[in-house]
């Protein structure tokens, strides 16, 4: 029964080793769980643009709160659209967006085509506008089977499609330009009648150019002019560097700790070290499991909430080293010592909780990282401070090999 115990604690230990090798390392070059790929960085750690937005009053449309709440949610189909992941759109004041990107290999080409009025239009040869991008149903890029070159593909609503058809049978032998944001795009001549409700633009020098074209004619034309009033542009390398900074200034912190409390507290301090780095470990676990980014803002939660569980860790093994000086037998000790940590570790962890929450719900953009690391850091300390430390320690003491008070008191 003695050596059981010893042996699962074994194997405690050695499923916690490959658990955080595995999710930092490739396992025979398959990236199973690759926490350093999986886990989306933010502006400040990955580079991109930060701009600022504002909408402004034009001949043709005002500025009012409606048409900035509108144009947040079309800026917000356009970028999930152009494969942006975890953008930041928000409004600032009444007429301002902010808008952050990260992560792409051309942040200033989404900007510029995110804010694009895509206004299109279709035109006769006097110059009248019989149809816009209000008569569209959907717009996707595609190669052309017989040219192999990439076209846009519209399809018109049923009124559109009516309007369309009316158009062409009209004006056969004549050209109908089509326009987008008042540059022409094509000027094609209609050849015959096109009931089916299709048209096609072609023209484009690669595929992505028309996926962009068609993102924008699918989300529609924006309610109201934008323009930049400040951008703000953090390089890759500068996003880097930052990186390496906190995960090297992390690391030897967390290294610190390990060390400060397996000489303090000894054997105990060794089953904390153990339960510290299968709290990291799955922190950032969940974050990659939950595609969350990581900022640091973000970085902070997660170093706060390591130091709750440490503190969580403190108060136990204080507790635990008072039982045995009252000359319980260990395994008592255990019971008892956590039993009167369990309340005040409790209290910190659930009042912290609940100011995370506030914070996720009502803070800025920015502050939704460090409140959300520091919420699943929480959660996740009670489970290794309150349940996998008791277990280990429950299991060290009923194997009967590691009673001996120096282990657990200087």
């Amino acid at each position: 029964m003695r050596l059981g115990n010893l042996l699962k604690v074994a194997v405690i230990l050695v499923v916690a080793a490959a658990v955080s090798l595995v999710s930092f390392y490739p396992v025979a070059g398959v990236p199973w769980l690759p926490l350093t790929q999986d886990i989306n960085l933010g502006l400040d750690l990955r580079g991109g643009v930060h701009v600022v937005l504002e909408a402004v009053d034009t001949e043709d449309a005002k500025a009012t709160p409606d048409a900035v709440q509108r144009s947040i949610g079309m800026l917000e189909e356009r970028i999930n659209q152009f494969g942006v992941t975890e953008p930041v759109i928000q409004q600032q004041g009444t007429n301002r967006i902010i808008v952050e990107i990260a992560g792409v290999d051309d942040p200033d080409a989404v900007v510029r085509d995110l804010i694009r009025p895509a206004y299109l239009e279709f035109r006769t040869e006097d110059g009248t506008t019989v149809l816009t991008g209000a008569d569209l149903s959907d717009a996707r890029e595609a190669i052309n089977p017989n040219t192999r070159e990439p076209e846009v593909n519209l399809t018109w609503n049923p009124e559109g499609a009516k309007t369309f058809a009316e158009v062409t049978a009209a004006h056969v032998g004549r050209r109908l330009g089509i326009y987008l944001d008042g540059h022409m795009l094509q000027n094609p001549e209609i050849k015959q009648p096109i009931p089916d409700g299709k048209a096609v633009i072609t023209g484009y020098e690669s595929l992505q150019e028309a996926n962009r074209v068609a993102v924008l004619l699918r989300s529609g034309a924006l309610p109201v002019k934008l323009d930049i009033m400040e951008k703000r542009t953090v390089g890759p390398q500068l996003g880097a560097d930052s990186l390496e900074r906190s995960v090297t200034a992390g690391a030897i912190g967390f290294g610190a700790i390990l060390l400060f409390m397996v000489l303090y507290y000894r054997l105990p301090g060794l089953v904390s070290a153990v339960s510290l780095v299968v709290y990291a470990t799955l922190v950032l676990l969940v974050l990659a499991a939950f595609n969350a980014t990581l900022t640091l803002a973000g970085i902070f939660g997660f170093l706060l909430s390591l130091g709750i569980a440490i503190d969580a860790n403190i108060i136990i093994f204080e507790r635990l080293k008072e039982e045995l000086r009252t000359g319980r037998s260990l395994r008592s000790a255990v019971d008892a010592g956590f039993k009167r940590a369990f309340v005040a570790i409790l209290d910190a962890n659930v009042t912290t909780l609940i100011a995370a929450v506030i914070l996720y719900v009502f803070a800025p953009v920015m502050i939704k990282g460090f409140a959300l690391t520091l919420g699943i850091g929480i959660l996740i300390s009670m489970f290794t401070g309150l349940v996998l430390t008791k277990w280990m320690l429950h299991l060290l003491a009923g194997s009967g090999m590691v009673n001996s008070p120096r282990l657990y008191l200087k």
